[in-house]
């Protein structure tokens, strides 16, 4: 029988063992790591903190099953990462799902349903398992298992409540932040019809009239009598004022969105912006066939505010612009030998591009020291 003092130094040990873990999650969280390496990390911590032969993460569906987010195991996970189960039958996973309390089972031999007989096949002889409660119902479960003979031991629950809070943080912070993308998407996605939608009325119906008042005038200045110079000046004034009129409409109407982009595709209307460039451009771009439209608009449009910042702001001599795709990215870099510092901070155009960047799961990257140019990267997810 163990005696007081050393019940006591195990219990310490344990704690602060439990502790160490959690903190270790906790480091991972603060970092901003992926969630599905933090839930590694929790299935791996907790496996090891409750004594046991493997450990699982899984997300209860909607349809009655539960999907293997997380999985720990002395050789290898219990349950492959991916995997899809049913909740029928008797099972703890099935039980703490149903009642939304922690369970344990210390034998599965003639337990039913589907999940039970994968333990059986696993060699899995007893299980704890644990809720992950997020806004008020149970996201889905954590557990612990054994394969030896012994069962797991009697506070092995309460070891795996230790994670479940941290757990379901870190849940609901990531299903807040695809929330927030989702919502600025929706928002990119409104605006770019909006905008396609006024340069579309502008493209047949203002542009169209100024090019025909262009070839009336055009036509009236070839009838003007020769010995009357001065009306036949004044029309030719007229002309040229309306012709940098139409050119400047032309200009406002491709910012808002380019009939090119949404007619041929991105490889085109780069090519476009870089021949409309003040500053020369050397331009590495393969892409052949259409890009999701997101991905090309946010691509142009980044391209076009860095050249047109290269131009006014950092009276840079160069420009390189590299794009292509890879792993379903499209990996984009802009590059010029300009005056750098540029600040997203102080307001600048870049700021709704990193907004769009952001809200389509996608990186953003500036590079801007004070006298050594600027460089974006950017990772749009295809």
């Amino acid at each position: 029988m163990t005696s007081s003092p050393e019940r006591n130094a195990n219990d310490l040990t344990r704690f602060v063992a439990a502790q160490a873990a959690l903190w270790r999650v906790a480091m991972l969280v603060g970092r901003g790591a992926p969630q599905a390496e933090v839930f590694d990390a929790v299935a791996t911590e907790l496996g090891q903190l409750a004594g046991a032969d493997g450990a699982s993460i899984v997300r209860n569906e909607s349809d009655g099953t539960a999907t293997v987010v997380a999985g720990w195991g002395r050789s290898g996970a219990v349950i492959p990462v991916g995997a899809n189960v049913s909740l029928e039958g008797h099972s703890v996973t099935a039980l703490v799902s149903r009642t939304g309390r922690s369970a344990r089972m210390d034998s599965y031999a003639d337990a039913p349903g589907q999940l039970a007989a994968i333990l059986r096949e696993q060699g899995i002889r007893s299980t704890v398992g644990a809720p992950i409660v997020v806004e008020g119902r149970v996201w889905g479960v954590v557990t612990a298992s054994m394969s030896r003979d012994e069962p797991l031991a009697p506070d092995a629950e309460v070891r795996l409540a230790y994670s479940t809070e941290l757990l379901a943080a870190v849940i609901a912070n990531a299903q807040a932040r695809a929330d927030l993308a989702a919502s600025r998407a929706r928002e990119a996605a409104v605006a770019d019809q909006a905008r396609r939608r006024i340069e579309r009325n502008l493209h047949d119906g203002v542009q169209q009239q100024l090019v025909a008042l262009i070839l009336e005038v055009g036509n009236a200045q070839m009838n003007i009598p020769a010995e009357m110079p001065q009306l036949r000046q004044l029309l030719a004034t007229v002309k040229q004022g309306l012709t940098g009129l139409l050119d400047d409409l032309r200009d406002i109407s491709r910012g808002l969105y380019p009939a090119i982009l949404a007619d041929i595709g991105l490889q085109p209307a780069l090519n476009g912006l870089v021949r409309r460039s003040p500053v020369p451009v050397e331009l590495n771009a393969h892409l052949a066939g259409r890009l999701p439209e997101p991905a090309e608009v946010a691509a142009y449009y980044i391209v076009s505010e860095s050249l047109a910042n290269a131009a006014k702001h950092a009276h840079a001599s160069r420009v390189r612009i590299d794009a292509a795709v890879r792993d379903g990215w499209l990996h984009l870099s802009v590059a010029d030998d300009g005056a750098g510092g540029a600040d997203p901070a102080r307001g600048s155009g870049l700021v709704g591009l990193t907004d769009r960047v952001d809200a389509m799961g996608g990186s953003i990257t500036i590079n801007s020291p004070a006298g050594q140019g600027t460089h974006l990267q950017v990772h749009l997810p295809l």
